[in-house]
């Protein structure tokens, strides 16, 4: 008498999807050690989409499990991944190159200026010209005319100790670590991530946050 079939199921916390028609397989990594039933698991639709807009629908995993039960009375079903989980759906659309290219712009020079006046503020609370003045009086034993080799320095060195420490220029990097802005961004994603299925199980239990 042979085993039970296993598979095993891991759905990921959110996926984006460009087609209305939502298998498993979007959504999750499949295994089986029957191919001929990983891929009738693969194919499994467990969403249709119908209206024709961006929107994140909330899914839970137990619905899924049912689809695949029925599937296979006899199939044993681990799940690895997420209990609950995102589709996020994004009609496809062809990308407007000048308009991504308008965003870019005005996004780097947001940041451009916001890190300028940042740094300029700074400089000023602390008064960094009278400190390099006064070391440069002290070393060379005279006041300093105009610009020196100490605000040169400093401003390369400034420079440097950003691109370190962001681990990133252009598309150059020191070393195989995720930088400190991917790092913020994916925990920002994985925030909005939970709050939307928080908030979605709360409408479901009518409970509503003051």
């Amino acid at each position: 008498m042979s085993s039970s079939p296993t598979v095993y199921v891991n759905i990921r916390q959110i996926t984006e999807v460009n087609h209305k028609d939502v298998t498993l397989k979007d959504v999750a990594d499949i295994y089986c050690d029957n191919p001929e039933l990983q891929n009738k698991c693969s194919a499994l639709k467990i969403l249709k989409i119908r209206k024709d807009k961006p929107k994140r629908y909330i899914q839970s995993v137990m619905p899924v499990l049912e689809k695949l039960q029925a599937l296979d009375s006899s199939l044993q079903i681990n799940s690895m991944g997420e209990t609950d989980f995102i589709v996020d759906y994004q009609p496809p659309k062809k990308p407007v190159l000048l308009w991504q290219w308008t965003k870019t712009i005005f996004v780097c020079g947001v940041c451009f200026c916001g890190a300028a006046f940042a740094i300029m503020t700074f400089n000023n609370d602390v008064n960094v010209t009278s400190v390099f003045g006064e070391i440069y009086r002290l070393v060379m034993g005279r006041e300093a005319e105009g610009a020196t080799t100490l605000e040169l320095a400093y401003s390369i060195g400034l420079a440097l100790g950003i691109i370190i420490f962001f681990n990133h220029f252009a598309k150059w990097k020191m070393n195989s670590d995720p930088t400190p802005l991917e790092v913020e961004m994916r925990l920002y994603e994985e925030n909005i991530t939970k709050t939307l299925i928080q908030n979605d199980e709360r409408k479901e239990q009518d409970i509503d946050a003051h």
